[in-house]
């Protein structure tokens, strides 16, 4: 009971991406196989679906924005500030997140990195940005590879030569995939700055205590 306490957070987000993605895979399996149906082609198996071009690239299309969106938050609310915002850190005081942790060099519970120093320590000191840019460039690799495969199925369908994924990567289908996740992305996120200047949830550390003026900002 403690481990499903400790790390219920985790576990239920887990769990609804997992749920979610299974959602997805046989919607759109379903959908696929109409789809070939309608246009006189044979069915595919579940199985040669979960790797398909249609499959893939809607789901790395999707994982670019996410890790796109997160990576830019994580290092804008570094150096950037919204007054009254819970997003934001408050801009008139300095905040513990930019104490120097070379001052903890000698503290035993400290991470290695930290104790290590360093060139160590520098890229620990931007691990969270790094990995999630890192998470970006591999799903918009994916959804290059993946969303050219799909793209030329189309293409040899309609009696049209394939094309490279670089000439796939240029297109305006490519980049209308990507900046219309993109830009669902920023908006979520400026909503989410904005409204908590005014609006609360008590309990959640995504809010400001309930009883906290507006002008208050930080957690």
């Amino acid at each position: 009971m403690r481990l499903l306490r400790n790390n219920g957070l985790s576990l239920v987000t887990f769990g609804l991406f997992v749920v979610f993605l299974v959602g997805q895979l046989i919607s759109g399996y379903c959908e696929h196989n109409q789809d070939q149906k309608e246009h006189g082609q044979p069915s595919v198996k579940l199985g040669a679906y979960l790797v398909s071009g249609h499959f893939l690239e809607s789901v790395f299309e999707n994982w670019e924005s996410e890790f796109l969106q997160m990576a830019a938050y994580v290092v804008f609310t570094a150096f950037l500030f919204q007054k009254g915002s819970a997003e934001s850190k408050d801009p008139s005081k300095s905040e513990e997140v930019d104490e120097d942790p070379r001052r903890h060099r000698r503290d035993p519970e400290a991470p290695a990195a930290v104790r290590k120093g360093g060139l160590r320590l520098k890229l620990y000191e931007h691990s969270l940005s790094l990995a999630l840019l890192g998470l970006f460039v591999l799903s918009f690799a994916g959804h290059i590879f993946a969303g050219s495969e799909h793209y030329n199925e189309d293409r040899l369908e309609h009696g049209q030569p394939p094309l490279s994924l670089m000439a796939y990567a240029a297109t305006a289908r490519f980049w209308f995939e990507s900046f219309q996740n993109w830009q669902s992305e920023f908006l979520s996120v400026s909503a989410i700055v904005v409204l908590s200047i005014w609006l609360r949830e008590k309990g959640s550390p995504e809010s400001k205590a309930v009883a906290s003026p507006h002008r208050a900002t930080g957690k």
